[in-house]
């Protein structure tokens, strides 16, 4: 599939390469090479032909880049319990992709918002889904948020004015987690 020519460089043949989800990942002392298999059928047979030395990758940058990129991006969604036990379920679903969609739209130049939709990331986006009892829960845990600057969208229903979910932008799991560590996993 791929052919190592030193430590250093890494040259997949395109030829052998269909569009699939599967990664290919080199790593050397020096630095980190990602990329999947449909980013490089996309790329064409130009941009493959390229010599590798023509700009060759700062290690210290690279390993910045990975250090960064290697902590899980997730984005929380928090569903009022007293509304999936009286709705019907494709109308709190609805309202969880509300609050999703807008929260990322809202904070769409984000790098962590960016980095959590780049074609590389759209298929293996990680998002968490939790419940709350109720209407006072959900504007608790909002405030909590608020107070601890961890940006969300809580989505009010519209004309009810009814808070029925919140979800948080993107973020690395170890920023937020410690928000949402008590609360159940939506079931």
């Amino acid at each position: 599939m791929a052919t190592l020519l030193s430590p250093r460089r890494f040259i997949p043949s395109p030829r052998h390469l269909t569009p699939s989800r599967s990664k290919i990942r080199v790593r050397d002392l020096s630095f980190t090479f990602r990329v999947t298999t449909r980013s490089l059928t996309q790329l064409g047979s130009s941009s493959m032909s390229r010599s590798t030395t023509e700009s060759e990758p700062d290690p210290q940058n690279d390993e910045k880049k990975a250090e960064n990129s290697d902590e899980v991006l997730v984005q929380y969604v928090v569903l009022r319990r007293d509304l999936i036990d009286t709705w019907p379920m494709g109308s709190v679903v609805t309202q969880g992709c509300h609050a999703s969609v807008s929260s990322i739209w809202s904070h769409k130049e984000d790098p962590h918002t960016l980095q959590y939709c780049s074609p590389e990331n759209i298929d293996s986006m990680h998002k968490v889904t939790l419940e709350v009892k109720g209407e006072p829960q959900i504007l608790n845990l909002s405030e909590k948020l608020k107070a601890g600057g961890i940006a969300h969208k809580l989505w009010i229903e519209q004309p009810e004015n009814i808070p029925t979910c919140l979800a948080t932008k993107p973020y690395p799991r170890s920023v937020v987690a410690l928000y949402f560590k008590k609360l159940k996993l939506c079931k």
